[in-house]
């Protein structure tokens, strides 16, 4: 957490992202933050969107490497991609979320090094954010971390209020958002990414 102003400085001096729609984040209160994962920079571009601490959900082995203190710097939650559930990470998350904390998670469950727009979502999303009654603000990245060039875009979208809906369909519903505002995001950019 201690990073966070370093990180921040950093990314916009290197990469030059463009922020749109931040203030859909919510100012105060818990919130579930879910989007694409494309670079292992994402989670470092959602959190200097807000002056809020975002705790993020990333692989455990990030935590236990050489820079395994850049990691529990900035507040990410371990979790163990080896187990098929991970009660502890989830746990966690819960915990941060009831707090009134802000928890980004990538539903993909890991980068996508595919050609398909998204891979399908795993539901970790939509469960913290029931059992904990908050929204689920879906987020788009866009474009390319490229040193010293614009292009790359993070895009907000409303909060969803997904307490109403079956599990599945809330997910699908987060998923299809998603894929919009990258679909969007895509056809609106400099070409940077197609």
């Amino acid at each position: 957490i201690f990073l966070r102003p370093v990180f921040k400085t950093l990314l916009y001096i290197l990469y030059r992202p463009t922020t749109v729609n931040k203030e859909y984040i919510p100012k105060e209160g818990g919130c579930v933050i879910a989007g694409n994962h494309m670079n292992a920079l994402d989670p470092i571009l959602v959190d200097v969107c807000t002056k809020r601490v975002v705790f993020a959900l990333a692989k455990k082995e990030l935590h236990d490497g050489f820079f395994g203190f850049l990691f529990k710097g900035v507040g990410s939650i371990p979790v163990d991609f080896s187990k098929n559930k991970n009660h502890d990470a989830l746990v966690s998350a819960v915990e941060y979320l009831n707090a009134g904390c802000l928890v980004n998670v990538s539903p993909e469950g890991g980068r996508n090094y595919t050609d398909e727009i998204l891979l399908p979502f795993k539901m970790g999303a939509v469960v913290m954010a029931r059992r904990t009654n908050v929204p689920i603000v879906p987020y788009s990245i866009t474009g390319e971390y490229r040193l010293f060039k614009k292009g790359l875009k993070i895009c907000f979208g409303e909060p969803l209020y997904i307490n109403e809906l079956e599990p599945e369909r809330a997910n699908e519903v987060l998923y299809e958002k998603v894929k919009e505002l990258i679909l969007a995001n895509r056809e609106n950019s400099d070409g940077s990414r197609d």
